[in-house]
């Protein structure tokens, strides 16, 4: 039991730890480098806003002034950037490489011209507002390009007819040379219509390709910068070489490594006590579930648990303990197995004891023929006797009434076997049920050593066929007619009737006799059964009954049995009528 406990808590614990920290490492790397491939992407879409973004998250405010790290500072330098941080009144509480000309107090109108022409006094400006747990803060990064108004003003001169005459050609590329900026002017489908300072290899942009060249500037090695006329249709594609670098902050990289080299490590620790917890919970109820097989396995069915072991599950208002409440559907299911197997193994001794009850009669049943035989067969071997014709012929139908009835005798043996085990084959037919009892009740009425009954047919309005093998059919309805010839006393009425009722058939077996108490019809269709109200010799291995529910239920019906004691009995056969109900 020990092995068992360490081997389970084990199990539970590494491969609950090892779970947990797979999936969670996999999860933070999966979003670092998210996070990280999302923040590039915006960056490298637009450079200037990019490096703003950088900037912002870099920047802390602290005693009403806004503070940049040297690195971020020095690149600013180098690359003939500034940047301000203003305060909610419009005050300048942070700057690097401002020019002079710069205010250190921007009023509303100020600001909004900004916000909508992104220039402010001859920059290009981009800005972003921060109002996500702090006052309200304004950045604004500034650069300086009088290039794109040079792109402009030649775009504007050249433009009056859409494409340049060749005169034009070679002021533009004199101008273009001075920039180190090259043309292509498209029409409205993206045709080349001219080429200027570039190759002319390519006939034809797609629409998207010059969208992506303005958005995606870090894929190529020029920016585009595109001027288009609505009214001709014709667009002025400029390139020229990339002036700004990206902006990047490795403190912030660094910072962010490890706080999440932090947050690992305690979700690590955080993982392994709730491992250990967890090997605990799981293990204690496996272990209790272990046992509890294990008496089950040794046949003690009506002890589900110790009194030990139910103190530990159980509460004393008999409520299941929290570590087993997770489980308190599978100790339900326990006690109910408990109560079943019990259950099993009561009828199990119970059929045991029929058994034996059934082989003392069968074999009573069969010595007593036997005996007759025997006796017979001395007195005709010993010669002591002078028969004459008529003894002989009463001593030979003796002889093969107790032979035909030890054959029927071992012949319901063999199809109750057969029943039970699912091997009896039918060969159904549409059959018409009042023609076929006709046949079987005639044949009762005719037969002469039937004596002092009376039999009655009552057949329902319509006529109604059904799908069954005849010759079985038939021996049910047998063994139901002579159970109640059997066990009644003579002059007694038995009247065979049927019934439609909703897709069914009932065909009713009734009789006036002496009917039977409850436990005779509790027990009436169990094997080897012989029922204790009759007076009658028990003959026969009390398998007729059980046989006749067996070939009802095969036939998809079933048997049903109404009985006051003194009054009478009546077993009604339920069978589904067939499909086609015309006659063929």
């Amino acid at each position: 039991m020990k092995s068992i406990k360490r081997r389970l808590t084990f199990h539970f614990s590494f491969q609950f730890i090892a779970i947990i920290v797979c999936v969670c490492c996999v999860l933070f790397c999966a979003l670092m480098f998210l996070a990280y491939y999302l923040s590039k992407q915006d960056i490298k879409r637009d450079l200037p806003s990019g490096s703003l973004s950088v900037l912002t998250a870099d920047t802390t405010v602290e005693g009403g002034k806004a503070i940049v790290s040297d690195d971020l500072a020095k690149q600013l330098k180098q690359e003939g950037l500034w940047y301000q941080v203003l305060n909610k009144q419009g005050k300048v509480i942070g700057e690097i490489n401002s020019p002079k000309d710069l205010p250190h107090q921007y009023g509303l109108s100020e600001l909004l011209e900004m916000d909508k022409t992104k220039k402010f006094r001859g920059y290009n400006v981009v800005t972003e507002l921060d109002t996500f747990l702090t006052t309200p803060t304004y950045y604004i990064l500034g650069y300086k390009s009088d290039l794109k108004e040079q792109l402009y003003a030649l775009y504007a001169n050249y433009n009056k007819e859409g494409v340049p005459p060749k005169s034009d050609i070679p002021l533009i590329k004199k101008a273009l040379k001075e920039k180190d900026a090259s043309l292509q002017i498209l029409n409205d489908k993206g045709d080349i219509l001219a080429s200027i300072r570039m190759s002319k290899e390519k006939t034809r942009y797609d629409p998207l390709e010059i969208i992506s060249r303005k958005i995606e500037q870090d894929k190529y090695d020029s920016t585009a910068t595109v001027f288009h006329d609505s009214k001709k249709k014709i667009s002025w594609v400029f390139y020229t070489p990339t002036t700004h670098q990206i902006l990047t902050n490795e403190s912030i990289i660094r910072k962010a490594w490890i706080i999440s080299i932090i947050v690992a490590v305690s979700v690590l620790i955080a993982t392994i006590s709730f491992s250990i917890w967890n090997a605990f919970r799981y293990g204690g109820p496996l272990l209790l579930f272990t046992s509890w097989l294990g008496r089950m396995g040794s046949g003690n069915y009506s002890e589900v648990l110790t009194e030990k072991e139910r103190k530990r599950v159980f509460r004393k208002n008999g409520k299941v303990r929290f570590q087993y409440r997770l489980y308190s559907e599978v100790i339900t299911a326990f006690y109910e197995m408990a109560e079943q197997l019990s259950l099993a193994e009561k009828e199990r001794k119970q059929l045991e004891t029929t058994r034996e009850e059934w082989m003392t009669g069968i074999s009573h049943d069969l010595r007593t023929p036997l005996s007759t035989i025997q006796g017979y067969g001395h007195m005709l071997e010993s010669g002591h006797y002078n028969w004459n014709e008529e003894e002989l012929k009463e001593i030979g139908q003796t002889l093969r009434d107790k032979s035909e009835y030890m054959v029927e005798l071992v012949e319901d043996f063999s199809l109750a076997f057969k029943l039970k085990n699912n091997v009896v084959v039918l060969e159904t037919k549409k059959v018409d049920v009042h023609q076929l009892l006709q046949h079987i009740v005639l044949k009762f009425v005719n037969d002469r050593t039937i004596e002092n009954v009376h039999f009655s047919y009552v057949p329902a309005h319509l006529q109604p066929f059904i799908q069954a093998d005849p010759r079985w059919f038939e021996r049910m309805l047998d063994n139901l007619i002579f159970n109640a010839i059997k066990h009644n006393p003579e002059n007694t009425t038995i009247t065979i009737s049927t019934a439609i009722k909703s897709d069914r058939v009932l065909i009713m077996i009734q009789d006036d006799g002496i009917g039977m108490d409850e436990e005779t019809q509790k027990n009436l269709f169990d094997r080897y059964y012989r029922g204790t109200n009759t007076t009658e010799k028990t003959e026969g291995a009390g398998l007729g009954m059980s046989i006749a529910k067996a070939i009802c239920e095969i036939h998809k019906g079933h048997i049903e049995v109404r009985s006051t004691l003194h009054e009478g009995t009546a077993i009604i056969l339920h069978l589904p009528l067939s499909a086609d109900q015309q006659p063929d």
